[in-house]
């Protein structure tokens, strides 16, 4: 079984987990200083440096860089082209998202059956079925 073609706006660019998460950040704010995102990354300074490096390179991150020695400072934003590629690539995920809901075991018999020993999601649960919390 072939794997359905990605729908419009995917982009492989951004899927990747760690531009993902810079993209997600970047969007919901109009500037965000370099430190903040590493925190909130939880990435290394390289590591976080070379992902928005990709980023600006294809026209999606601005960057600023303020201020001289120790004091240099850094604030990143998404640029236009980024905010539209940013929200095609949302789309895009949630029509696979749609896409897959739609799908399921009565239409595909490849699809990934219940492990033996697990109630499927439409079994009834009683009580002492329940998992304990």
């Amino acid at each position: 079984m072939t794997a359905p073609a990605q729908p419009p706006g995917f982009s492989e660019l951004i899927h990747a987990p760690t531009r993902l998460s810079l993209m997600s950040l970047l969007s919901a704010t109009r500037w965000i200083e370099f430190g903040r995102l590493r925190t909130s990354l939880q990435l290394s300074d390289s590591a976080l440096s070379k992902q928005i490096t990709t980023l600006e390179q294809a026209g999606f991150v601005a960057v600023q860089r303020d201020g001289i020695g120790r004091g240099k400072r850094m604030h990143l934003r998404l640029t236009p082209e980024g905010r539209i590629a940013f929200q095609a690539h949302v789309d895009a995920l949630r029509a696979i998202m749609d896409r897959t809901a739609q799908e399921g075991p009565d239409d595909d018999p490849n699809w990934p059956g219940v492990p033996p020993g697990l109630p499927s999601a439409n079994a009834a649960t009683s009580e002492r079925e329940a998992p304990r919390r």
